[in-house]
């Protein structure tokens, strides 16, 4: 009994471990878009003024 209430408790903490970390690459993925999406409408207006 005690062995699978731990292995139950082990399961569960792995799984909030995954949810945190996944949270993370999403959070680093959305800030990395909003950077390139910035460059790029930084190089278009550099185009829009050259003509």
């Amino acid at each position: 009994m005690a062995v699978n209430l731990l292995a139950v408790g082990l399961g569960v903490a792995g799984l909030i471990v995954l949810g945190v970390a996944g949270a993370r690459v999403v959070i680093a993925a959305r800030m990395l878009n909003s950077q390139i999406a910035r460059v790029h409408r930084q190089f278009k207006d550099k185009e829009d003024l050259r003509g």
